[in-house]
């Protein structure tokens, strides 16, 4: 009886697991969303009512600027023994819409990412296939 008890025990200790985990936060933005706001027309009243409550607002000198963020995170984990692991790739969509004085939208800018996390272990790179840019926004050698 104690052979088999301690057999539970160490048995899944040596066998290995994996895990896969998603989690998000936020509503996805869509292109379509974003082809409804006419800078010089919209107002932040108008994003308000399509979008809800912004994530933050920041005022500025003269007017103000709404952040929506989406993300999503995939992990995936592997688990050896005595050893564990992980990775996490999250990504978001951020939408930024900037208002002149009188609340009129004057441009916005948008991030859609979230939708390309990946699930992967520690040694992949999923960065790979990405450019790198340099800080002044040209591709860095």
């Amino acid at each position: 009886m104690k052979l088999q008890a301690l057999l539970l025990l160490v048995l899944p200790l040596l066998l290995g697991s994996c895990f896969l985990n998603r989690a998000s936060s936020g509503e996805p933005f869509s292109a379509e969303v974003l082809s409804r706001f006419d800078p010089g027309k919209t107002t932040a009243r108008d994003v308000v009512a399509a979008l809800g409550a912004p994530t933050n607002v920041v005022r500025l000198n003269k007017g103000s600027a709404y952040l929506y963020e989406h993300s999503r995170g995939k992990t995936a984990g592997l688990f050896l023994l005595v050893v564990f692991v992980a990775n996490t790739d999250q990504r978001a969509d951020r939408l930024w819409f900037f208002f002149d004085q009188n609340d009129r939208l004057t441009h916005m800018g948008a991030t859609l990412a979230a939708g390309r996390s990946e699930y992967s272990l520690p040694w992949e790179d999923l960065y790979d296939d990405i450019p790198a840019r340099s800080p002044a926004g040209g591709k860095a050698k």
